[in-house]
């Protein structure tokens, strides 16, 4: 098959899709695929139609590629893709959106508003909070403030990454990450960051972060069917991955929604299918099928 690997793009997360494209683009020729990587430059249409790939692999993080809207660039041009479409790569990347949804299906999760761009910060009472950008991934921009005045200071650093910040109320608990493929949920893995918090550093730094598999049975099963639920909701396709915060009690929060999961080699996607015994080569098999 001739695969186009699209990679890179404008984002903050633009080095981490390229370690992602490559890593797929690597196991694909590994597989016998013809495999091209394409960044995504303003010529993309017209290398695309000179190209004319079977499928298109995305391994775009961030706008561009994870919000819809290359993706809607292939439905005009027939082109088959990877991953969800326009309407679940939008609702996904939008965190606000996303928290919307959840609440009126009964889904918890944390107490939030939004900021945008010119508009006045609310009166928050509820501290810590988290401060991030409402349209961006890898924890880029998090902040976790006390007080109003540090609070209003993060929203007004965001607003060089976004139009629109989220406001959310801090769980404290454990980090959690269920990966779906295919309509299947994967292992549960709890996330424990060295340093307290799992931000840009902790994720993409070797040794700041341990993984472990969760083997709380009723915990597991109680967080992965809330993932097939948003898998589902958000209309996604192929494979996603749905971030908690599991407070005390046991309580579980989801926290957002990644409609491309990294595949590099600290990423959790890849980790849970080689727990469930689907290795690299054999989960882009699935994806592509």
């Amino acid at each position: 098959m001739k695969i186009a690997v699209l990679m890179g793009g404008k984002s903050s997360e633009r080095e981490i899709s390229l370690k992602t494209g490559r890593a797929v683009s690597k196991a694909l020729r590994e597989l016998g695929h013809e495999v091209h990587e394409l960044d995504l430059t303003p010529d993309l249409p017209c290398k695309l139609l000179e190209l004319k790939p079977d499928r298109v692999f995305i391994a775009l993080h961030g706008p561009y590629g994870e919000d819809g809207r290359v993706q809607g660039l292939l439905d005009l041009m027939g082109i088959p893709y990877t991953g969800s479409g326009v309407l679940g790569s939008a609702l996904a990347m939008d965190k606000d959106i996303t928290k919307r949804l959840l609440t009126t299906e009964g889904i918890p999760t944390p107490p939030w508003t939004c900021v945008r761009k010119g508009g006045s910060v609310p009166d928050w009472k509820d501290f810590p909070a988290v401060v991030k950008p409402a349209d961006q991934g890898s924890s880029v921009g998090l902040h976790i403030v006390e007080g109003m005045d540090k609070l209003e200071r993060a929203v007004k650093e965001l607003f060089e990454l976004t139009d629109k910040v989220l406001v959310e109320s801090f769980v404290e608990g454990r980090d959690m990450t269920v990966g779906v493929l295919k309509g299947r949920a994967l292992p549960v893995i709890e996330v424990i960051p060295r340093k307290g918090v799992y931000d840009y550093e902790s994720k993409y730094t070797k040794g700041a972060t341990e993984y472990v598999f969760l083997e709380e049975k009723d915990l597991s099963r109680e967080l992965q069917d809330i993932a097939l639920r948003v898998h589902r909701l958000l209309e996604l396709k192929d494979f996603s991955r749905v971030d908690f915060r599991v407070d005390g009690s046991g309580k579980p929060y989801v926290l957002e929604v990644n409609t491309i999961p990294g595949m590099t080699e600290l990423s959790l996607f890849p980790m849970a299918c080689k727990k469930a015994g689907i290795g690299f080569d054999e989960m882009l098999s699935i994806i592509l099928s």
